[in-house]
């Protein structure tokens, strides 16, 4: 058996690489630049962009399963290229939003309406979202500053939804499954920072900065943290549109509580978030 991971070098594809090599696996990894991709040797990494579906059909041949990164735009050509290769097997990572209703997911409609087996993954908020975002200024001040210090939220280490994803390429009795992915309770910002220092063994001070004045700090890092600054602060919903009408005033009590899936498919209880910030101490040192 030979299983391809599509957006391999990302913080899940990156644990579902390790897991199935754990497991003995044969994988194939897919990345835009194999170059820098950073993958055990022992792994099949080969060039393409699911972005553009004509540089990904190579990667197909030979390939028994896929565990599949969503890209709305080409999905369902992937998908086809997919089926034409004989694969009969995909998992695809989507979101627990989906569960939640709060909107409805082109990837999953299309590895529905495809000739394979399929699973949905559907994580909440992961834990590393803010690795990013807050690595810089821990590792530089020991300080995060971020607002929402009291929220709540229900975030999954990258890990979990990793495993719920290698069973479904492993094990038979996941077809037709959508699988909910929480941690294992809600963590505040406030709790985070602290869990980051507690791995760290030092204090990291939490400053609370209002929306704005956050938005201003992550778009001036660029990258990750710019592009999603507008979404993760609350200026814009999925989609982009502002958060006014029914999409705002929708039902988020489903993002709030813990889902069993994860230790029903994996036998094993979600990692904590202190969990998550000793397994990335190295990343705030």
């Amino acid at each position: 058996m030979k299983i391809l991971v599509t957006g391999a070098t990302g913080f899940v594809g990156r644990n579902v690489v390790d897991q199935l090599l754990g497991a003995g696996v044969e994988v194939r990894a897919l990345t835009r630049n194999p170059a820098t991709a950073g993958l055990p040797p022992q792994v099949e990494v080969v060039r393409g962009d699911l972005a553009k579906p004509e540089s990904v059909a190579p990667a197909f041949d030979g390939i028994d399963r896929m565990y599949l990164f969503p890209v709305e735009e080409t999905a369902r050509e992937i998908l086809a290229l997919a089926g034409q290769a004989g694969i009969r097997r995909v998992v695809d990572l989507s979101g627990a939003s989906v569960t939640a209703g709060l909107h409805t997911n082109p990837v999953e409609q299309a590895v529905e309406e495809s000739a394979m087996a399929w699973t949905h993954v559907r994580p909440c908020g992961f834990m590393a979202n803010m690795l990013q975002i807050w690595a810089p200024s821990v590792r530089a001040e020991r300080v995060v500053r971020y607002p929402f210090a009291d929220e709540p939220a229900m975030l999954v280490h990258e890990a979990d939804i990793a495993a719920v994803a290698v069973a479904a390429l492993l094990q038979d009795g996941h077809h037709g499954r959508a699988y909910t992915v929480t941690g294992p309770g809600l963590v505040t910002v406030r709790e985070q920072v602290a869990a980051i220092g507690a791995a760290l063994g030092e204090e990291v001070r939490y400053e609370e900065v209002t929306r704005e004045r956050a938005r201003e700090i992550m778009k001036a890092q660029g990258g990750f943290a710019a592009e999603s600054a507008d979404l993760m602060l609350g200026f814009v919903e999925y989609g982009g549109d502002a958060p006014e009408g029914g999409y705002a005033e929708q039902d988020w009590s489903a993002l709030m509580r813990v889902w069993p899936d994860a230790e029903q498919v994996t036998g094993r209880p979600p990692r904590t978030y202190a969990e998550w910030a000793r397994d990335h101490v190295a990343d705030f040192r």
